[in-house]
């Protein structure tokens, strides 16, 4: 018989959270190919923010960190992600670059991190850097402030130039972050052929 430990857990409020934002997604992208409601869309790209903020603070602090949450997390974080960029590059708010330069990096890491961590034993998701949560937050930042921009009001143009700041430090930050999950995997294939 095996002993589940609260690794296992599946049910609790963090995920539950992860969850939410995770069906969140395809809402957003609605909202913004749809009907173009960026009003919506921004307060539901907040929420998600606000919610990513909130299942780690309250996983940590009731003592619910779980397999499940350190997976749905980022996988929220990264389709939000996704979904923004696509949304803002449809309708010609971003260059198609930006939008294949982000995802880009996820692909390169996807195909060469987790064969290499699985080959020596490790967790297939290397744990989360610091850049990486920084890279992250540039960009959510970044996408409410770049769909402000697109308004013909007194707010677009500070949007545009803080929106922008934002995506350009995010993805210059993302890509460096994934430069440094390499390094740390190259580190441990080094170690594992020393011992």
């Amino acid at each position: 018989m095996t002993v589940k430990t609260g690794e296992d857990r599946i049910w609790t409020i963090p995920n539950a959270l992860s969850l939410a934002r995770l069906l969140g997604v395809p809402v957003f992208l609605w909202l913004v190919l749809g009907p173009r409601a960026d009003g919506w869309a921004i307060g539901l790209l907040m929420l998600a923010g606000f919610s990513d903020w909130l299942d780690g603070k309250l996983a940590r602090a009731w003592n619910q960190t779980s397999r499940l949450g350190r997976m749905l997390d980022p996988l929220a974080d990264r389709l939000y992600i996704l979904a923004t960029l696509f949304g803002l590059a449809m309708r010609e708010i971003i260059p198609w670059w930006l939008a294949v330069a982000v995802p880009l990096r996820d692909l390169l890491l996807v195909f060469i991190v987790p064969p290499i961590l699985r080959r020596l034993g490790y967790d297939p998701a290397p744990p989360v850097h610091f850049l990486g949560k920084a890279a992250t937050a540039n960009l959510l930042y970044a996408f409410p402030l770049l769909f402000l921009a697109s308004h013909e009001a007194w707010y677009a143009d500070p949007a545009r130039i803080f929106g922008w700041a934002c995506a350009i430090w995010g993805t210059g930050l993302y890509w460096w972050a994934g430069v440094l999950y390499v390094v740390q995997v190259r580190q441990l294939v080094k170690r594992a052929k020393t011992s």
